[in-house]
């Protein structure tokens, strides 16, 4: 390697990932689960953020982090998480936000409070699992579990490292300059040389902004508070979301825990610290509770309702993934799910390219799968806003779109796109499941399909029972999983192709047309998997 002044002797890596949040750390895992030797995350912070932030993750965020084996080690955090939460319904005689209250504990149960939308509560009762969206879904997941920021961040940090990525906190990257073959990425005056910069550095992210991607959107025109404090004289402040003549405020679900929303216009200065005086200014007026004080504050911050979405992931060998790549308002808790996604999504590919086992072209479809979802939040976003707005014409909406959250088909609606059980991804094939997330099927050997993802490995799961001919698989047995063995619930359903972030590239069906089954199966291969160099085929059955 040929060296500049300040660049690191003998230090190369495969992956620069710029930002140690949720996002980063999911990331530089996948990288190394997909097989990436070296990856080096970097985060300005020396330490994990405690700032109150997102509280829940939905239900293919769980999906994902169990596929990992990653929920057994969370599940202490989330137990003492409902406690708090219990603790403070008790208090406040029941009730509680729903901004994250989702916990079902298994698709068979129904969750204990639905959630919301615009601050408009969800009847749990209302609420109809039996669709086809929950079929065979992941019982650890549920509907989404309860689960701070800040633990998932300590979690996924601590995954990663265990996989072997190095973690430099109190780093920030200054600048970069893309070349032929990679990226040379200055950290604090030293520089460092990679194959590919990955920027999870959230909203106002630097790697964004220097590599020029385009970010339009809509303006923000609320300001909007969320805080832990200490408080008192909050005897009459409601608990749950509540709607006023100023805006909305939100008392719990666990003590000291409030947030604020006005709609006059945007902070003049979003990222200035934020005071006691000038939460409790903003409770009272919202709240219209003259005697509450705000006599400490744990961690607060301002937010508001800027969206705005990268028009492309990707430009050249710099990507964006999390926040970097879009911003919105926080309600309905779509943020930290939708960076999860990314990182799931962009992982496996980036890595795959980086091994050389796919094209550069396989990039494009990180942008072509997930833009749209992220336009669809920035847009779930924006319509809770219209809602939540003080004005006569938002509040006559708002009764509408109550009405309607008041029935079964509403609920239902409502819940299943919070949860995020619908999202799926546009790939070829016929097959309903096909581009779906797959099925957590119970196997005749007593365990679920979830159980063989956790290698981070494609898969493919023979349900004839018995071994086919590896004509067609044996050109990717260093990359592939094949697993023969049968489902009791899914007679019908001859085999499954999952790519290595859990969703289906190809699959059929016992009845199918054995000739065009082979061919689908083979193209899958070669786009997903890698190039074979092989023409051969096999799986076919009498």
């Amino acid at each position: 390697m040929t060296t500049t002044q300040g660049t690191e002797q003998g230090t190369e890596y495969d992956v620069v990932v710029a930002g140690a949040g949720p996002v980063g750390l999911f990331l530089a895992g996948e990288l190394r689960l997909g097989g990436a030797l070296r990856v080096l995350v970097v985060e300005r912070l020396p330490e994990v953020d405690e700032t109150i932030k997102a509280g829940w993750i939905n239900h293919p965020s769980a999906v994902a982090l169990n596929r990992r084996g990653l929920l057994p080690e969370l599940a202490a955090v989330r137990e003492a998480v409902q406690e708090r939460l219990r603790a403070f319904q008790d208090l406040k005689g029941g009730g509680g936000d729903g901004d994250g209250d989702r916990d079902g504990g298994g698709t068979n149960q129904r969750p204990r409070i639905a959630g919301h939308f615009a601050g408009i509560m969800l009847d749990p009762e209302l609420f109809d699992a039996s669709g086809p969206e929950w079929a065979d879904a992941d019982p650890a997941a549920g509907h989404g579990l309860l689960m701070p920021q800040a633990e998932l961040e300590r979690a996924l940090g601590r995954w990663a490292e265990r996989l072997g990525v190095e973690v430099r906190r109190g780093v920030e990257l200054t600048g970069f300059t893309e070349e032929a073959d990679g990226v040379a990425v200055q950290l604090d005056g030293r520089t460092v040389r990679a194959g590919w910069l990955v920027g999870c550095d959230g909203g106002r992210s630097t790697v964004r902004r220097l590599a020029g991607f385009a970010f339009p959107g809509t303006a923000p025109e609320i300001t909007g508070y969320q805080a832990l404090v200490e408080l008192s004289g909050a005897e009459r402040l409601k608990a749950g979301w509540n709607t006023t003549d100023v805006g909305t405020y939100v008392h719990g679900p666990f003590p000291g825990r409030i947030l604020t929303v006005e709609f006059d216009s945007p902070p003049a200065d979003r990222y200035a610290p934020v005071t006691a005086e000038e939460l409790e200014a903003s409770l009272r007026r919202v709240s219209g509770v003259p005697e509450v004080r705000v006599t400490g504050v744990r961690t607060a911050t301002r937010f508001t309702d800027n969206a705005r979405q990268a028009t492309e992931y990707r430009r050249g060998r710099v990507l964006l993934a999390g926040d970097a790549a879009h911003v919105h308002s926080p309600f309905g808790g779509q943020g930290l799910n939708l960076g999860l996604g990314d990182a799931l999504n962009l992982g496996w590919k980036l890595a795959a390219v980086v091994g050389g086992r796919a094209p550069e072209s396989l990039l494009d479809t990180y942008t072509a799968e997930r833009h749209p979802i992220g336009a669809w939040v920035l847009d779930w976003t924006r319509a809770q806003i219209a809602l939540m707005r003080p004005d006569r014409h938002a509040r006559a909406l708002r009764r509408v779109v109550e009405d309607l959250a008041g029935s079964g088909a509403g609920t239902t609606y409502l819940v299943n796109r919070i949860s995020g059980v619908w999202q799926r991804y546009d790939l070829p094939g016929s097959h309903p499941l096909t581009g779906a997330s797959a099925p957590d099927l119970p196997l005749s050997d007593g365990t679920r399909l979830g159980e063989h993802l956790r290698t981070g490995r494609p898969l493919l799961l023979d349900l004839t029972g018995s071994p086919a001919p590896d004509t067609l698989t044996a050109p990717y047995a260093d990359r592939l999983t094949v697993l023969t063995t049968t489902c009791p619930t899914r007679p019908t359903l001859k085999a499954l192709l999952v790519r290595p972030d859990g969703f289906v590239a190809w699959a059929a069906d016992t009845d199918g047309e054995e000739k065009a089954d082979e061919d689908g199966l083979a193209a899958a291969l070669e786009r997903w998997v890698g190039r074979s160099g092989a023409g051969a085929r096999a799986l076919t059955r009498g």
